[in-house]
């Protein structure tokens, strides 16, 4: 498909789909991303960066980001998923959530903010003799654990869109191990 550069919001519309279309499309990016961060799929992962892409890690100290990270190139990205992924609780899973998204689509490019939401599951364990038989639905807890941002820009390549520079802002601090008091 080809882009219309006519700039005037009623034109730019890809050539066959309309701006919502577009939109969308950069929309299920954000969804894979999630998606991709809660299974812990580095492979899924690189697959939606351009080879080249960035990602950015920060978290406020004191209200003010700080820089945590930076990841360059789409399988460098992807190792880093694999290999510092904490293990997960049995019965445990994370769920980030995305909402009130901002897209804007122009020609090839395209940007992307949203607020998230992390929250960690954990599933009780069915006693030895089953459940008693006054329990009903789910049975484990649910609880937020971050919060933050996405700043996405993305490009399309091929038809497909892919991130080329992904930031995240966690609004809370980071302790890291062997980092000394203080220096979350």
């Amino acid at each position: 498909m080809r882009w219309n550069r006519d700039r005037s919001p009623e034109r730019a519309t890809r050539v066959g789909m309309n701006s919502f279309d577009e939109a969308m499309r950069v929309q299920q990016v954000l969804a894979r991303y999630v998606r991709a961060t809660d299974a812990r799929n580095g492979c899924a992962m690189a697959r939606l960066f351009v080879g080249d892409g960035r990602l950015e890690i920060f978290h406020r100290r004191n209200g003010v980001p700080s820089l945590l990270a930076a990841i360059h190139g789409a399988q460098a990205i992807g190792r880093a998923v694999d290999d510092t992924s904490i293990p997960r609780a049995e019965r445990g899973w994370s769920h980030h959530t995305t909402h009130d998204c901002i897209v804007r689509v122009d020609g090839d490019e395209a940007r992307l903010d949203a607020q998230f939401v992390v929250f960690e599951t954990l599933g009780h364990e069915e006693p030895a003799a089953g459940w008693p038989c006054d329990a009903i639905g789910a049975q484990g807890v649910v609880r937020p654990t971050d919060a933050g941002y996405l700043c996405a820009w993305l490009r399309n390549v091929d038809d497909t869109w892919k991130i080329a520079t992904m930031r995240v802002v966690h609004d809370l601090p980071f302790a890291r191990r062997g980092a000394g008091v203080g220096h979350g």
